[in-house]
Parts: C-alpha cells; sequence; structure tokens
C-alpha cells in the first residue's frame, strides 16, 4: 500500500553480560569456584582427575548448549556456564599439572606467560585476557584451600566452594545488562529504515 511506511530495525542479541567491574568480580569469583569446586570432586571426594574432568565436561556440554539457545541474555545461565567451563578446566589443569609432573611452578608460568602476551595484544583481542583470568581464580582458590604451611589460608575445598554464594550475591546487587558486539562499536547504534510500500 503506498504511503504505509515500515520501520525496520537491526538487532544484535546479545548473550554475555558488559564488561565492568562487577563482571571482573564475578569473573575472578566464578574461576575460584572453578578451582575449589573441581578439587573438592577430583581430590576431596577422591574421584580422581579423569572423573572428575568426565563430570565437569558432561556439564559444561549441557550448559553451554543452553546458553546457545536462547536469544537474549540471562545472567545466571552465563555464569553457570562459566563455572562449568573453570571447573572443567580445573581438573584438565591439575591433571596437567599432577599426572605429566610439571608441578606448580610449570603450571603457574605457562599461564602467566599466556596473560602477559594476551595484554600485549588487547587491542586487537579483548576477549584473550578473559580467558586468561582462569589461571588467576585457579591460584586465588588454591590459596584458599591450601594448608597455612604452603601459604594458603587452610579452608576445606568444600568451604572454599561458598564463593558460589558470593557470586550469587554479586548477581543480585551488581546490575548485570548484555554487552554489545565488538563490531557494534564501529557501526554505532542499530539504524532505522523507513521504507514506502
Amino acid at each position: 500500500m503506498p504511503g504505509v511506511c515500515r520501520l525496520f530495525q537491526t538487532a544484535v542479541f546479545a548473550k554475555v553480560p558488559a564488561v565492568t567491574l562487577g563482571f571482573w568480580i564475578i569473573e575472578i569469583a566464578a574461576t575460584t569456584l572453578g578451582d575449589t569446586g573441581g578439587d573438592t570432586v577430583t581430590m576431596t571426594m577422591n574421584l580422581g582427575y579423569l572423573v572428575g574432568t568426565a563430570i565437569f565436561f558432561s556439564i559444561l556440554i549441557v550448559t553451554v548448549a543452553l546458553q546457545i539457545a536462547p536469544k537474549k541474555f540471562h545472567p545466571y545461565l552465563y555464569w553457570a556456564t562459566i563455572v562449568a567451563s573453570t571447573t572443567c578446566g580445573t581438573t584438565l589443569a591439575d591433571f596437567a599439572d599432577r599426572s605429566l609432573g610439571i608441578g606448580c611452578p610449570g603450571g603457574s608460568l605457562l599461564p602467566l606467560a599466556c596473560v602477559l602476551a594476551s595484554l600485549a595484544v588487547w587491542y586487537w583481542s579483548e576477549w584473550a585476557a578473559f580467558i586468561l583470568t582462569r589461571p588467576l581464580g585457579a591460584t586465588v582458590g588454591d590459596f584458599f584451600d591450601k594448608p597455612m604451611a604452603q601459604g594458603g589460608l587452610n579452608f576445606s575445598r568444600p568451604r572454599a566452594s561458598l564463593s558460589a554464594v558470593f557470586i550469587t550475591a554479586c548477581l543480585l546487587l551488581l546490575p548485570q545488562r548484555p554487552g554489545t558486539h565488538p563490531g557494534d562499536r564501529l557501526n554505532g547504534p542499530p539504524i532505522a529504515f523507513v521504507t514506502s510500500v
């Protein structure tokens, strides 16, 4: 019909949170929970690294599938997926560390080198640093549950895993909103098109 205008607007469905201070606080807490939760299953419950990795890899597959399915941002689902990735990563890292015999120094120097490299290329790859917060959270987790003689706080692994309560509190107290796709910064806000039919 001539003279009838239709408005078409492009929309970007962001399913990750905006990178804010709250994001980084929850990210580090999630990686800490990944370390203590992974250690609880593999060492305290004595299920071993292979079984622990299988459990957390299965949970990771389910949460990733659930994260991909929706068309909008769901903070609890997003962070559940992150925690699943950190617990799976912890059990895999512990397997490499302890079963392959490179120990904590070797297991720490490798991620440190990767973090430094990612900071050097931050301009080109903003989310590389996000991925490499895993070793930072794992180190914090080890600090909580290692004996005082080894420089830790000597919390039990299950007690140290109560950082899940901290994450939930952060989600309730720190506003979470969807982020934008990096390409959107170049293109500006969504464009409205008006056409006559």
